[in-house]
């Protein structure tokens, strides 16, 4: 059914662009991978912290306010690599459950960030509670998922 769509993005001229040159694609997976590598300190640092490990001497609130921007930022440097990453292997993407995998993992992982782990880091909490372990646990899963389905892509 999406698979119309997905011919679409790999016609368009981004898609050509990207395909069809020879430094874009390695240029953009290296800058991907720069921001997963971004993404994944901002994660960690947090998700570690609400665990009880990393950082002790640091509360966890004044941790996810020094990494929510480094955070904000590897998403956008992510999505501005990624879509045309994508759009040069649309229909690559459509026939690989690692993609799928990827992409239904994504915005759950987003969601549960910003709507559940940031609510429960900014509580000033002086040692994190079986709450704030589980949220970083599953935090931890979610973000781990997201990067091996993404890195799997690429084996696929």
């Amino acid at each position: 059914m999406l698979e119309p769509f997905f011919r679409w993005c790999e016609a368009s001229a981004i898609g050509r662009a990207v395909a069809e040159s020879v430094w874009a694609f390695p240029i953009l997976e290296a800058v991907h991978l720069l921001g997963l590598c971004m993404l994944g300190g901002a994660v960690l640092v947090v998700d570690l912290r609400l665990l009880g490990a990393g950082l002790t001497g640091q509360s966890v609130a004044r941790l996810s306010r020094y990494a929510r921007p480094w955070l904000v930022a590897a998403l956008v440097v992510m999505v501005l690599t990624g879509v045309p990453l994508f759009l040069s292997e649309a229909i690559k993407a459509y026939y690989n459950t690692s993609f799928w995998v990827k992409m239904c993992t994504l915005p759950v992982a987003l969601t549960f960030t910003f709507a559940v782990r940031e609510r429960v880091a900014r509580r000033e909490d002086p040692v994190p509670d079986a709450l704030g372990r589980l949220v970083g646990a599953v935090s931890l899963a979610l973000w781990f998922t997201v990067a091996a389905a993404g890195r799997w892509i690429g084996f696929s």
